[in-house]
C-alpha cells in the first residue's frame, strides 16, 4: 500500500489536515496520540476508499457488474471526496473516479443498447409467435398438428423476456383470442363431423342391410352387378365412425363374400360337369367322325342320327369349346345329307321306294272313291274326291323332280 501519510499533517494542536492541488483543508483532529498514529488513522480511511474503487473497477471490467449500478457507485465515491474525512492522493483518486466513470457510462450504454436490442428481438419473437397462432387459429385444419404447434408456442413463449409489460399484455391478448379462436372452430369441425358421420352410418347400415339381403340370391349375374354397385355407393359414402365402420365393414364384406363363394362353388361344379360333358361330346364326335358315309350312307344316316340324341342329351360343354364341337359336326351332318342326296339322285323312277309308296296310297285313293261311289254317300264321295287329287298332285310333282 502506498504511503498515504505523505498527503496529510498534524499541526500543534492536533488537528489534521489533508494536502490537495487546491491547498490544505481540515479532515478532523487527533489526540488520542502521536501524530503519527494520526496520519496513518486517517490514511487507512482512504486506503478503504481506494479497496472499494479497486473492487468496483476490476467488477465494471470483468462484466461481473451491473454497468449502471458501478456507475452509481463511481459517482457516490466521487461526491465524497472535496469532504472525505481521509489522508491520501485525493487528486489523484478523484482523476481515476473520473476515468472510471466515463467507462462506466459507455459500458451502461452498451448495456442499455443490448437490452434494448434484447427487448426488441424479444417483442419480435413474441410477435411472430402470435403472428403464426393467428394464421393457425384463421386457417388450418390439420387440428392434431396445429392443436401441437400452438402448445409449442406457449412453451417458447413463457422462455421470452425482456418485452415490456404493456406490449406483453396486448401481444398476450391476441395469442389467447387465436388460440380460443381455433378451439372454438376445431370444436365446431368435430361437432360437424360427428354429425356427417352418423349419416354415414346411417348410409353404410342400409349398403349392408342390402347386401344382406342378396347374400343367398342364386340369380347369380344380376347380384353379382348389384353387390358391385354397392361396393361403389359404399365407396363414395363418407367414413362413420372408427369403430362403426369396421363392424359395419365386416358385416358387409361378409355378406359379399358370403355370396361370391357360394357362387364360385356353383360355378366350379357347373364346370366341373361341362368338363365330363366335353368329354363325352369329344367321345361323340371321333365314332361320328369314324363313320364310313360313302360306303354306307343309309347306315351311316341312322348312326348319326343316335350320335345327335346322345350329343343333345350330354348337355352344355364350356363355352370356348361348344362353337368348335357344333361345326365339325354340322360338318358330318352336310356330308351325311350330300350322300344321301347324291343316291336319291341316281335311283330310277320304278326302283325309288318313295316314288311306289305314293302310287300305292293314290290307288288306295281311287278304291276309296269307288267304294264311296257304290255307296251313293256324297259327303264320302266328296271327301275321296279331295283325297284323291290331293295325292295325285303329290305323285306328280315327286315324279316330275325324280
Amino acid at each position: 500500500m502506498s504511503d498515504w501519510t505523505a498527503f496529510g499533517r498534524v499541526d500543534a494542536d492536533g488537528t489534521v489536515y489533508v494536502k490537495t492541488t487546491e491547498g490544505e483543508r481540515v479532515v478532523g483532529s487527533w489526540q488520542a496520540g502521536a501524530p503519527e498514529e494520526g496520519l496513518a488513522h486517517f490514511a487507512r480511511r482512504f486506503a478503504d476508499l481506494v479497496t472499494e474503487v479497486d473492487l468496483t473497477e476490476a467488477r465494471l471490467k470483468s462484466g461481473a457488474a451491473d454497468a449502471g449500478h458501478s456507475l452509481s457507485t463511481i459517482r457516490r465515491i466521487r461526491a465524497t471526496l472535496p469532504e472525505a474525512n481521509v489522508v491520501g492522493d485525493i487528486d489523484a483518486l478523484a482523476a481515476r473516479l473520473d476515468k472510471l466513470a466515463t467507462l462506466a457510462e459507455e459500458k451502461a450504454g452498451e448495456a442499455r443498447a443490448a437490452r434494448d436490442a434484447a427487448r426488441g428481438e424479444a417483442l419480435a419473437r413474441k410477435t411472430a409467435l402470435v403472428e403464426e397462432a393467428e394464421k393457425l387459429a384463421a386457417e388450418s385444419t390439420g387440428w392434431k398438428t396445429a392443436g401441437d404447434r400452438l402448445k409449442e408456442i406457449l412453451d417458447e413463449w413463457k422462455t421470452i423476456r425482456g418485452v415490456d409489460k404493456k406490449a406483453d399484455g396486448e401481444l398476450w391478448k391476441r395469442f389467447a383470442a387465436a388460440r380460443d379462436g381455433f378451439t372454438r372452430r376445431r370444436g365446431a369441425h368435430f361437432a360437424s363431423l360427428d354429425s356427417q358421420r352418423k349419416q354415414a352410418q346411417t348410409v353404410k347400415e342400409e349398403l349392408v342391410a342390402e347386401a344382406e339381403k342378396l347374400q343367398e340370391s342364386t340369380d347369380w349375374a344380376a347380384t353379382a352387378n348389384q353387390l358391385k354397385d354397392l361396393m361403389t355407393q359404399w365407396k363414395a359414402a363418407p367414413r362413420a365412425s372408427k369403430e362403426a365402420e369396421q363392424k359395419l365393414w365386416e358385416r358387409f364384406r361378409g355378406a359379399q363374400d358370403a355370396f361370391f363363394s357360394r357362387r364360385s362353388e356353383v360355378f366350379s361344379a357347373r364346370d366341373n360337369e361341362q368338363r365330363g360333358n366335353l368329354e363325352r361330346k369329344q367321345a361323340l364326335l371321333a365314332e361320328a367322325e369314324a363313320l364310313d358315309i360313302d360306303a354306307d350312307p343309309k347306315g351311316a344316316q341312322a348312326k348319326l342320327r343316335e350320335i345327335q340324341a346322345q350329343w343333345h342329351e350330354a348337355g352344355r360343354v364350356p363355352r370356348e369349346a361348344a362353337a368348335g364341337l357344333e361345326r365339325r359336326l354340322r360338318a358330318i351332318d352336310d356330308k351325311v345329307r350330300d350322300v344321301m342326296d347324291s343316291a336319291w339322285r341316281r335311283t330310277t323312277k320304278e326302283d325309288n321306294p318313295l316314288l311306289a309308296q305314293m302310287r300305292a296310297q293314290v290307288a288306295e285313293a281311287e278304291d276309296r272313291l269307288a267304294r264311296a261311289q257304290s255307296a251313293g254317300d256324297a259327303r264320302r264321295i266328296k271327301e275321296a274326291e279331295q283325297a284323291l287329287t290331293a295325292k295325285r298332285q303329290f305323285l306328280q310333282l315327286a315324279e316330275q323332280a325324280g
